[in-house]
């Protein structure tokens, strides 16, 4: 559905895009992750045809967006971060007005604002004016514009942002039953929203993609198995002593809790579940054990590790 291949932006003196190459499949649901200012929007909008890119191919469904853009503009559903509604028209007419804008002819328009008023639960609001309604009906509305007029590929640009932890779920929720009937590519900052969303992700960071993979792959390539996590009720010095430099461990945290208690946070150093050899390891007399887990490792943790290698080199 989407080719990138070394696409590059440059803004007066600035690099806003570096030589990125990636391709998201048909039905895939694709979330585009990194801090402000990373590049994200920058390629959304060469991919709507907003911008031009400075260097490189972009293709939707197969199409040309420099050559061919009118034809890539039918098959795009995009949402921007800012949604420009206006606040005094009612939702259905405003619907009605967007795809009448997109090209579809008035008794096809009517049928697919029926369509999208139910995809999107507005079917209540649907005479409402939207200046009246909360942020995440507005939200609602805004995905509802992007589906009016069928497309292939629907993009997303920061769609959760400033919703509150319901409206947050049912959005969530409704990215994913659209994730059945059309490609996603979903852009944000929010971290934990992709991994909870999106079957595959895109890692940009300063103009450029660090990492490309599914979000389970890109756990275990990375860190190769998540952290081992006890509570031990022993001196701090003494559990130093007694763990730190040993080759079974890559990263150590030993933090202080209630009276002598520890929490002591281990990075096994070739990813394997190291909770037997801790336990023997940690059978001291007058030691106690409270606590004897493997923890889980999260996109935000990939992030940190990759952005900061990055940068170190």
């Amino acid at each position: 559905m989407i080719e990138v291949t070394d696409l590059t932006k440059r803004y007066a003196g600035r690099v806003a895009v570096s030589h990125v190459s990636f391709q998201v499949g048909k039905g895939q649901i694709v979330g585009l992750l990194g801090p402000n200012g990373a590049g994200k929007s920058t390629i959304l909008k060469i991919l709507s045809c907003f911008l031009p890119a400075s260097a490189g191919t972009v293709k939707v469904a197969g199409l040309d967006v420099f050559h061919e853009a009118d034809e890539v503009r039918r098959r795009i559903g995009y949402m921007p971060e800012h949604n420009p509604l206006p606040l005094d028209m009612r939702v259905r007419e405003y619907l009605k007005f967007r795809a009448r804008l997109k090209g579809l002819s008035r008794s096809a328009s009517r049928d697919r604002v029926d369509v999208v008023l139910n995809q999107c639960s507005l079917l209540d609001v649907q005479k409402r004016i939207i200046g009246q309604l909360s942020k995440g009906f507005r939200q609602r509305v805004g995905l509802a514009d992007a589906l009016v007029h069928e497309p292939d590929l629907v993009i997303l640009d920061e769609p959760t942002i400033g919703l509150d932890p319901n409206q947050l779920r049912a959005v969530r929720q409704l990215i994913k039953e659209l994730g059945k009937r059309h490609t996603i590519l979903l852009s944000t900052h929010i971290l934990p929203e992709v991994e909870m969303t999106c079957s595959h992700v895109l890692m940009l960071d300063h103009g450029r993609i660090v990492a490309s993979d599914s979000t389970e792959d890109l756990l275990k390539r990375v860190f190769h198995g998540g952290p081992v996590i006890t509570e031990v009720l022993a001196p701090r010095e003494a559990l130093l002593e007694l763990l730190s430099d040993r080759k079974e461990i890559e990263s150590l945290d030993v933090s202080p809790m209630d009276g002598d208690w520890n929490r002591v946070i281990i990075q096994p150093s070739n990813g394997h579940d190291l909770r037997a050899w801790l336990h023997g390891e940690l059978a001291h007399p007058g030691w106690q054990l409270r606590e004897l887990s493997r923890g889980r490792h999260t996109l935000e943790d990939v992030f940190v590790k990759l952005t900061r290698t990055e940068k170190e080199e």
